[in-house]
């Protein structure tokens, strides 16, 4: 599974220019709603690295996947031993309590379910590309567990908060990126994190663990879909049985199968229902929820369904 909309290393990423990094990046971006101030957002992040990177080595992410969260990091760089997750706020001033919280979101997920990540230096650093000239101190949490407090920078700073947070780390080894990618992830995601990831397109593969019960989650999942197709083309009526031990992901599976068979335009109605009620509440208020922060987020929330939430 390709984990990143385009990735590198540091000085082959310095040898392309920004236009072909976009180009790969809008590529392996399949959402129907890419919008241009998307496409702006991503080639100044890509002109500022350059900048900030043009004496470094590593490795370059763009658009990193946080399949538990179905979201994605803007930036991820692994540089010696360190890790350090970039979110960007474009053409923004101000350091938002929401915005840090994301970036120590992503930090701690790769903290806590990439085994690669474990026992390394991460560095979240957030970062308002509007803001005047500012970096907020580097220090670690209070749990002393290798996980950086967020750091706010400008533009211009950050630089030298990549520098700051190596001499923190300059006794450790350095990160093989090629291991660092092979590293399992193994988060186990609850129902409504699983419903919400697989409603914004992502599938059991990327929001299931990287194990065997990942294997097999996809592999029924694989399999339920042939009958299905199978029963279309011949008009059958078919039944399948899933069966687990609770946790073994049946619901998980029954919930991916019902959202790839969700489009109106394809002649395959889906709907997933449950015996048990306060669950189907919890989820339909979820991925409401989830839906209008979306929707905000890109502008278009409708003010008069957000005032009802």
């Amino acid at each position: 599974m390709k984990r990143a909309f385009y990735s590198a290393s540091i000085p082959d990423f310095l040898a392309m220019s920004p236009e072909e990094i976009l180009g790969v990046i809008v590529q392996n971006d399949h959402s129907s709603n890419l919008e241009h101030t998307q496409r702006r957002a991503w080639m100044e992040e890509v002109q500022i690295m350059q900048h900030v990177l043009s004496t470094n080595e590593g490795k370059i992410y763009f658009e990193y996947a946080i399949p538990r969260m179905g979201k994605r990091i803007d930036v991820l760089l692994i540089i010696g031993p360190v890790i350090i997750v970039l979110e960007f706020k474009a053409f923004q001033r101000e350091f938002t309590l929401v915005a840090t919280d994301q970036v120590c979101d992503y930090a701690l997920d790769l903290k806590n379910f990439h085994e690669s990540s474990h026992a390394r230096l991460i560095a979240p650093i957030l970062c308002a590309t509007a803001s005047n000239s500012f970096i907020s101190p580097v220090f670690p949490t209070t749990h002393n567990d290798g996980l950086l407090c967020p750091i706010h920078c400008s533009i211009d700073r950050i630089r030298v908060a990549i520098e700051t947070v190596l001499q923190l780390a300059q006794e450790e080894r350095a990160i093989d990126p090629v291991e660092w990618e092979q590293g399992r992830y193994r988060p186990t995601p609850t129902i409504i994190e699983a419903a919400v990831a697989l409603y914004k397109g992502h599938s059991v593969h990327e929001i299931s663990r990287s194990d065997a019960s990942a294997t097999n989650l996809s592999v029924t999942s694989d399999s339920i879909a042939e009958v299905i197709r199978e029963s279309r083309h011949s008009h059958l009526k078919s039944i399948c049985f899933v069966t687990g031990v609770p946790g073994a992901g049946k619901t998980l599976v029954g919930l991916n199968v019902a959202t790839q068979h969700s489009d109106v335009h394809d002649n395959l109605y889906s709907v997933f229902l449950s015996g048990n009620g306060p669950l189907v509440a919890i989820l339909r208020e979820a991925l409401a929820r989830d839906r209008v922060t979306n929707e905000r987020t890109a502008g278009t929330v409708d003010a008069d369904r957000e005032g009802t939430q």
